[in-house]
């Protein structure tokens, strides 16, 4: 398992090994002592699943406040997204600032976003499925988002404002200078 830090050394790209051979492939996605050895320390409570029917689909940016804030390791089982992690700990020297990274079913990247990040993804092809870990569970009274093409972030996201597709709660998420970030 290859594990790299990004520009934002906190999120972690991690390229599990794949051993191919006649029968197809095995490969391992997850070790918590492997992650451990890298500086990832979390204990992973549930796991999520999600499928966007049509290419362009945002979902996100969307956060959990402590007690229930979520740790994130995220990786595509079909069909491709470009992943952001948005820093939004008040303390850092990177607040506001964001990393993104393409994960697909072809490239078997998985991204690790900690605790104090706001998450999301557009989907680059239909049919894309995503499965990621979570280090707590759902809570809806904590959970909390940023509007995803708030200028602020300039985030250059693959898909324009007025092509994505957005569920009704992501079309009114405020910008990161209305939130009041919980870390």
């Amino acid at each position: 398992m290859k594990i790299t830090e990004l520009a934002i050394p906190d999120v972690r790209l991690i390229e599990p090994t794949r051993h191919p051979d006649a029968r197809g492939l095995f490969c391992e996605t997850y070790n918590h002592e492997q992650l451990a050895e890298a500086g990832v320390v979390t204990e992973f409570v549930q796991d999520n699943h999600s499928i966007s029917q049509t290419a362009g689909t945002i979902r996100g940016l969307h956060y959990q406040a402590p007690p229930f804030a979520q740790d994130k390791l995220v990786r595509v089982i079909r069909g491709a997204i470009f992943d952001v992690a948005v820093d939004i700990r008040k303390v850092s020297q990177t607040y506001g600032r964001h990393v993104s990274s393409t994960l697909s079913a072809g490239n078997w990247l998985q991204l690790f976003v900690p605790t104090g990040f706001a998450h999301g993804f557009c989907t680059l092809e239909p049919e894309t499925e995503v499965i990621y870990k979570v280090s707590a569970p759902y809570a809806p009274e904590h959970d909390f988002g940023l509007f995803w093409d708030d200028p602020e972030l300039g985030i250059d996201w693959p898909v324009k404002s007025g092509q994505a597709v957005l569920s009704d709660r992501d079309k009114v998420l405020p910008g990161l200078a209305s939130i009041a970030s919980p870390f």
